[in-house]
């Protein structure tokens, strides 16, 4: 890509494999950490723990982005269907037609419609991609993501029209990972002896939402199921 790049780094289990993965060929590569504030504490304990991880926060608090634009109610992807069909764009609101024949079929969330709350996808980019493009341009640097196509039908779609290198796009970046599965993830992790963050010994499969689940559900009357990180508004 013509210049110096560097890790996007969550502290997770997956930019745990990408950056060791990278490193293993390229040392000295540097890493950046998106800290928004809704991370379990010891994420940000775990980050701590490797090397030269700058470590980036956001213009706009939490607070500030849900009450400007809403919440990511169960993730982006249904949310920015959500936030589109309530202004009447078509394609989103054909996503929640029950008769609409696709995998991109999200019609079981319909009832969102009526949740008596604003709901999008802004937060992820006002907490995360916002801040982050920022430094990468800044710093002159090309982002390594560790993202993967199977954790939703929307990157599925962008892996299968960019591959894992978007070289030519306005914003190049690598994805490397993108069409490892969470076996492969944690298959990488036992052979090699990588060390996770805490979250992952407690039972937890993601991390980076926790406090933002609790204030939702805290607000909104929001039950979560036993062992998910997504959230489901219940009527009454």
């Amino acid at each position: 890509m013509g210049g110096s790049v560097a890790c996007s780094f969550s502290g997770g289990k997956d930019s745990t494999v990408l950056l060791h993965l990278v490193r293993s060929l390229y040392p000295n590569t540097p890493a950046a950490f998106a800290d928004t504030g809704l991370e379990f504490p010891e994420i940000r304990e775990f980050v701590k723990t490797v090397d030269n991880v700058v470590t980036i926060r956001p213009a706009k608090s939490f607070r500030q982005v849900i009450e400007e634009y809403g919440y990511p109610v169960i993730g982006k992807e249904v949310a920015n269907v959500i936030e589109g069909a309530r202004k009447g764009q078509a394609y989103r609101t054909k996503r929640l037609d029950p008769e609409y024949k696709s995998r991109f079929n999200v019609s079981k969330y319909a009832f969102l419609l009526d949740a008596p709350f604003k709901i999008s996808d802004r937060c992820c980019y006002w907490m995360k991609k916002s801040p982050m493009d920022k430094y990468w341009r800044k710093e002159g640097l090309y982002p390594i993501l560790g993202t993967m196509a199977e954790e939703s039908s929307l990157r599925t779609q962008k892996w299968l029209q960019h591959g894992c290198n978007m070289i030519d796009s306005k914003s190049p970046k690598s994805q490397p990972i993108s069409f490892w599965t969470e076996k492969d993830i944690w298959e990488y992790i036992n052979h090699f002896g990588l060390e996770v963050a805490e979250p992952y010994h407690m039972g937890y499969k993601r991390t980076g939402q926790r406090k933002q689940l609790k204030k939702l559900q805290r607000r909104f009357r929001v039950s979560f199921k036993s062992g998910m990180t997504l959230g489901i508004f219940t009527r009454s």
